[in-house]
């Protein structure tokens, strides 16, 4: 198969690619769409033997479940039996945008969307291109992250097609992804609202809304491979490099001592070595690579760059990654969730 790419840099102007997308959506391909979190592999999330091609592709667990993406509101009532009032309240003030919210499936949702389960999380994204191609789609559509499964999820067109050139029909560029951090999930549907996975809406932000917000314990631990994922994620450890992660926490001043000191052990073993450190730290290192997530003052921006750093140690050819670690208050605790997913739950403390 070859992949076609098509580069959107005005929603209007470039109208035709999103109409030669929505085509392929509608005939049971595979495309790969920007959304302001991540990149998502898109199918007709109505067809179960369109959504089989997604795990195909990316050769993902059949019980890892998918999101469908809604292009309006109007969608969610065409998917969801069930609209708890908790979980009004939270689309009314964060949708469109980074966040998936678990419903009640109706029976028109394949059973490989959800894994087999009675519920299916749903989001409305803020990217414009994202809400034309599934308006245009005229279906919901099914989209976890456009990556090789187990690999760090993509925040530009370039990491997609790395992963899956010649396995999806089409890669839509729309540049990068806002945010970089794949959305927050929220089930409600029991009228508490817990959080399967963290992300740019953070716990903070729903306590401010509701005066409440509960993390769900799968989050907090390493994945036990007997659960049963309520949402995407929660059973496997992924957004790996090929090189091992190592985390390393303690007092900074003996982290980069810490990090030097098994650097340096490690290169005279003939390893290449990377730290992934932060712009107040990264002149402290002495290793191959060094790479700077951002400002430890700006937690979006770390967001924002982790993925797209966690790729960079793999074209350096890094063998061992070590990292430092960062506060889990706001988005700090969804930056840290994906960095011990990569990791392996791997730590070294000091």
């Amino acid at each position: 198969m070859k992949t076609i790419i098509r580069k959107i840099d005005n929603l209007y102007s470039d109208h035709k690619f999103i109409e030669e997308a929505a085509g392929i959506l509608q005939r049971g391909g595979l495309v790969a769409f920007p959304t302001e979190t991540v990149y998502g592999l898109g199918a007709n999330g109505l067809s179960a033997e369109a959504c089989r091609k997604i795990y195909e592709a990316k050769g993902r667990p059949g019980d890892n479940p998918l999101i469908l993406h809604i292009g309006d509101i109007e969608g969610l009532y065409e998917i969801a039996e069930e609209i708890t009032p908790t979980a009004k309240k939270i689309i009314d003030k964060f949708w469109p945008g980074p966040l998936t919210m678990i419903f009640k499936k109706r029976p028109c949702v394949p059973d490989n969307v959800t894994g087999g389960l009675d519920t299916v999380g749903v989001r409305f994204p803020s990217n414009e291109i994202a809400r034309e191609l599934i308006r245009l789609a005229k279906v919901p559509v099914a989209a976890p992250s456009a990556n090789s499964s187990g690999k760090p999820s993509p925040t530009r067109a370039s990491h997609v097609q790395f992963d899956l050139d010649g396995k999806i029909d089409m890669i839509l560029d729309g540049g990068a992804a806002d945010f970089g951090l794949e959305s927050t999930i929220v089930d409600a549907t029991g009228g508490k609202a817990v959080i399967l996975r963290p992300g740019a809406v953070t716990k903070e932000m729903l306590e401010g809304l509701l005066g409440y917000a509960e993390i769900d314990p799968a989050v907090l631990k390493k994945p036990d491979k007997n659960i049963i994922p309520k949402a995407p994620g929660m059973k496997y450890t992924h957004y790996s490099p090929k090189a091992s992660v190592i985390l390393v926490k303690g007092e900074m001043g003996k982290v980069v001592e810490e990090i030097n000191r098994r650097a340096k052990e490690k290169q005279r073993d003939g390893l290449k070595i990377g730290v992934l450190a932060t712009d107040e730290t990264k002149a402290l290192y002495k290793a191959d690579i060094v790479l700077s997530a951002g400002s430890r003052n700006d937690e979006v921006s770390i967001g924002a760059n982790l993925f797209k750093i966690l790729r960079k140690f793999d074209y350096l050819d890094a063998d061992i990654v070590f990292s430092e670690v960062f506060s889990e208050k706001g988005e700090g605790l969804a930056i840290m969730n994906r960095l011990k997913k990569a990791a392996g739950y791997n730590y070294i403390e000091v």
